[in-house]
C-alpha cells in the first residue's frame, strides 16, 4: 500500500476543471501531477496556471506511475470510455456526473473496477458539504420525527444564456435531469435511503435553442433531450418524493423540503456546499435555522475522501455504487415517462456514514 498524499491527474480541462484544480492543489492529502485534454494547448495552459508538472494527451497522463486517481471531467458521452481506459491503466477513477450514459455501461465500469481491485467514485460531492451533511445528521437525530415525503425542485431557463458552449448540455446524458438531477437525487438518497420505484412525465419545449453569450452567441443548436421532467420517487424505507427538473421556467427556483411526522426540514441547495438549513416543527409559528457544521471547501471533496479511503481501507462516500443507483433512477424516470407506468429500481447502495463534523480537508492525514 502506498503512503503519503495521493497522486491525482485531471482528464478534461473544460469549465469545471478549474474548480477541481484549485481545490485538489490546495488539499495537503492530494497532489495534482497531470492534466490532459483533447486540446493539449488547453491542458498546458491549465497546468501552468495551477503549477501541475505534466500536461498532454490522455495516454501521456495515464502512463504516469505516480498517478493513483484519475479525475474524469470529460463530456458525458466520453465518461465511460475514458474511465475504462483509466481502470485498464491501473488507476482509480473519480468522474463527473453522470457516471455513464446508460445503466449497462455503468455496470460494466463497476464490474471492471471490481475485477481489478480499483475504486470508482463520482460526482456530485456537494452532498459531502456542510449543508447536506448537517441535514443528514438532523434527520438521523429525529428532529422532524419519521420522514414521510419530500419535495424537490430545480427550474430555470437553461444554461445557454451564460455557458459559452452549452450544446452538450442538451444532448444525451445531459438536460435538466441528467445534468442537475444528480445533485438532488444524490442528496435525497443520502438523506432518505435508496429509491425503489419511480413514475414520471417529460416534455421537450422546442427543438432548438440559441447560445446567448461568448464567441458563439446567436448560434442555434439542436435540443435532443427532455427539457422539463416531473417524477414521483418512492424510497425503500418508506418516504416518497415529488420532483421537478426544468430548463423551461423563467422563474428560478431551487428547493428540497422534507416533511416528517413532527416537522419539516428545509434543506440547502444541493448544488452548493453550505447552508442555510431550517426547521419548522408542528407547533412552530415560523422557521428557525439549525447549525450547519462541516466543510464548505468545494468540488474535489469526493476525490479527497477517496484518497483518504485508499490509505485507511474504509469506504468512500461519493461511490460508484451510489452513482450507479442515481443513474438507474434517472434512466427509469425517462423510461417511465415513455411507457406511462411505475418502474422499479433494482440497484442497491449501502448506507453511508455522514462525514464527522470535524472532518477537515486542509488538515493533512496522509503522511
Amino acid at each position: 500500500m502506498r503512503s503519503g498524499p495521493a497522486g491525482v491527474a485531471i482528464i478534461g480541462a473544460g469549465v469545471i476543471s478549474s474548480h477541481y484544480l484549485r481545490h485538489l492543489s490546495d488539499f495537503p492529502d492530494t497532489r495534482v501531477l497531470g492534466v490532459a485534454d483533447l486540446d493539449t494547448g488547453r491542458a498546458a495552459a491549465a497546468a501552468r496556471e495551477y503549477g501541475v508538472p505534466v500536461s498532454g494527451d490522455v495516454d501521456t497522463i495515464l502512463a504516469l506511475p505516480e498517478v493513483e486517481i484519475v479525475v474524469n471531467l470529460t463530456i458525458p458521452a466520453a465518461h465511460a470510455s475514458v474511465a475504462m481506459a483509466a481502470l485498464r491503466a491501473g488507476k482509480h477513477v473519480y468522474g463527473e456526473k453522470p457516471l455513464t450514459l446508460d445503466l449497462v455501461e455503468g455496470e460494466k465500469l463497476l464490474a471492471e473496477a471490481n475485477t481489478r481491485g480499483l475504486l470508482v467514485g463520482n460526482a456530485p460531492d456537494t452532498f459531502l458539504g456542510a449543508g447536506i451533511q448537517s441535514a443528514v445528521r438532523a434527520l438521523r437525530a429525529g428532529l422532524i420525527g419519521t420522514p414521510i415525503a419530500a419535495t424537490a425542485m430545480m427550474q430555470n431557463l437553461g444554461p445557454e444564456s451564460w455557458h459559452p458552449s452549452p450544446e452538450f448540455l442538451y444532448q444525451r446524458g445531459a438536460g435538466p435531469l441528467f445534468d442537475i438531477g444528480p445533485y438532488y437525487l444524490t442528496a435525497l438518497v443520502a438523506m432518505l435511503g435508496p429509491a425503489c420505484q419511480v413514475a414520471a412525465t417529460t416534455r421537450r419545449t422546442g427543438t432548438h435553442r440559441v447560445i446567448g453569450s461568448g464567441p458563439k452567441a446567436g448560434t442555434s443548436f439542436k435540443v435532443e433531450v427532455p427539457t422539463h421532467v416531473t417524477a414521483l420517487i418512492d424510497f425503500a424505507e418508506g418516504p416518497t418524493a415529488s420532483s421537478t427538473f426544468s430548463f423551461d421556467s423563467p422563474l428560478r427556483r431551487t428547493m428540497i423540503e422534507i416533511t416528517g411526522t413532527e416537522g419539516t426540514l428545509s434543506v440547502p441547495d444541493p448544488n452548493t456546499f453550505a447552508g442555510p438549513l431550517s426547521i419548522r416543527g408542528a407547533r412552530d409559528d415560523d422557521w428557525r435555522e439549525l447549525p450547519v457544521e462541516g466543510t464548505t471547501a468545494g468540488r474535489g471533496l469526493g476525490v479527497l475522501d477517496m484518497a483518504r479511503s485508499l490509505r485507511s481501507g474504509t469506504p468512500h462516500r461519493a461511490s460508484g455504487a451510489l452513482a450507479l443507483h442515481v443513474l438507474e433512477t434517472m434512466t427509469a424516470i425517462i423510461e417511465s415517462a415513455e411507457r406511462g407506468e411505475f418502474l422499479p429500481i433494482r440497484t442497491e447502495v449501502p448506507p453511508g456514514d455522514p462525514l464527522p463534523e470535524a472532518w477537515d480537508p486542509y488538515a493533512p492525514t496522509l503522511h
